[in-house]
């Protein structure tokens, strides 16, 4: 829970020249899906008093200009002090297996690479690019108070939203892409299919071969070997005996 923080302390905003104002005078940010989604996501992990506070900030013109960059929204913001704060509102860009599912996902979808350059931003692609947890999210500012996130930076997130309405493509370069990086992805070959069993514990085996049995004494000379028994025997009574002893011997063994 937040700590209880007395805003009386702080005084009384001042007023900007020139500010970049909110279109949205009452109700809820964001007119399209992707700045409704955005708005969302925030507010689904911050304090609703500092999120009030911070679309009072947006719609009285308090953000006096931001910018994005690759991954961040920087802003200045002017409060109660004489000199404006600097907020950043930070998303994590996409780390690079989700990247590559982005873009799997879109070489997959004929036409929507072609839509995806004519500025547009398919609603598909929601769950790939927007940010879901706190860990996604990170808010900072040079002011006193230590809300997540102060109102000063809750303003620039409802900002954003309404610059998404107009502009969604936009959600790319928070999650730290660009379209060229991204065509070059799709335009590249394919990875090759990673090989889940790398050590062929499934891979089904050949049968083993079948090998034609002959007993050795059918490839020796039969007269050399006649000779080398003769040469071991009594007679050769005995000698004819060894030789078909162990040529039986031989055929035994191929039962």
């Amino acid at each position: 829970m937040s700590p209880f923080v007395d805003y009386s302390e702080y005084g009384k905003k001042l007023p900007v020249r020139g500010g970049v104002e909110a279109r949205s005078r009452r109700g809820g940010f964001g007119r399209t899906w992707w700045g409704k989604a955005l708005v969302e996501s925030v507010e689904r992990m911050a304090e609703p008093g500092r999120l009030t506070r911070g679309r009072n900030y947006a719609r009285s013109g308090q953000v006096v200009n931001y910018r994005i960059e690759p991954g961040a929204v920087t802003a200045e913001v002017q409060g109660s002090q004489p000199k404006p704060f600097t907020a950043v509102f930070t998303v994590r860009p996409l780390r690079e297996d989700e990247l590559e599912v982005l873009i799997e996902t879109i070489r997959a979808a004929p036409g929507m690479l072609a839509e995806i350059a004519s500025g547009a931003l398919p609603t598909g692609l929601g769950p790939l690019l927007l940010p879901s947890t706190a860990a996604d999210l990170d808010f900072t500012c040079t002011c006193p108070d230590p809300g997540w996130p102060c109102k000063h930076v809750a303003a620039v997130c409802y900002l954003l939203a309404e610059r998404l309405d107009e502009r969604p493509r936009e959600i790319l370069t928070l999650r730290g892409l660009d379209l060229d990086t991204l065509i070059g992805g799709i335009e590249r070959e394919p990875s090759p299919a990673v090989d889940d069993d790398p050590y062929g514990e499934n891979i089904a085996l050949p049968a083993l071969p079948s090998v034609e049995f002959r007993a050795a004494p059918e490839d020796l000379d039969p007269m050399l070997l006649r000779r080398a028994l003769r040469m071991t025997s009594a007679d050769e009574t005995t000698a004819a005996t060894g030789l078909r002893e162990l040529t039986a011997l031989y055929r035994l063994l191929d039962r």
